[in-house]
């Protein structure tokens, strides 16, 4: 029997590339960013809501939405915010649960992980079998945001600010995934609870 986990981290985490150290141990990853991403192309009903809602100002020429604009909007705006993940998180989670059961009717036995975000904030947590948090300290987290992305300290503390605190967050949480060490030590990490995942199948 497969079984379904929610893999979850704040900006600057790790939880990528965890994700993608599962991945290459066999674990199928499921992208709730890159849902997303599909679900607000242009002319989809995600797309149509935001135009209805936002207006025109936050989409670029080509009419694809304008990210960053977006970004900059709602990390500013809490009302813009949970309205922009009303739009969103619903069609994200149906999505998600398609992508698992067709994985799910290829390989009985398989590992799924949603990758995730939000994971918490979503309630997508009630969805899933086990949780894992990926853990570090804030410090850590702006330092790798800043080198990932080229963004300013301050960009990257005000965008913390809107997600949950990890105290909150590892009441929800099977597994907590510290991520403080180099890539070598968190890939141990992580084929250590894969493992331990595989014989929960």
């Amino acid at each position: 029997m497969s079984i379904l986990i929610g893999l979850t981290g704040s900006i600057g985490s790790g939880k990528s590339l965890a994700a993608s150290y599962f991945n290459e141990l066999g674990a199928y990853i499921i992208d709730a960013d890159s849902i997303s991403r599909r679900l607000v192309q242009p002319d989809q009903p995600a797309w149509k809501e935001i135009a209805e809602e936002f207006g025109t100002d936050f989409f670029n020429k080509d009419e694809s939405l304008n990210r960053e604009k977006m970004a900059a909007e709602i990390f500013k705006n809490n009302d813009k915010r949970v309205l922009l993940e009303k739009i969103i998180h619903h069609r994200v989670l149906t999505e998600e649960q398609k992508m698992y059961h067709a994985v799910k009717e290829s390989d009985p036995r398989a590992v799924v992980i949603i990758d995730s975000p939000l994971l918490i904030e979503s309630e997508n947590y009630k969805n899933v079998d086990k949780v894992i948090i990926m853990k570090c300290s804030i410090e850590t987290q702006i330092q790798r945001a800043m080198e990932r992305n080229g963004k300013y300290s301050n960009t990257v503390k005000n965008r913390l600010k809107t997600q949950m605190p990890l105290e909150k967050k590892v009441k929800y949480t099977d597994y907590i995934l510290g991520n403080e060490g180099t890539r070598e030590e968190l890939r141990s990490k992580v084929l250590r609870l894969h493992e331990e995942l595989k014989s929960l199948v």
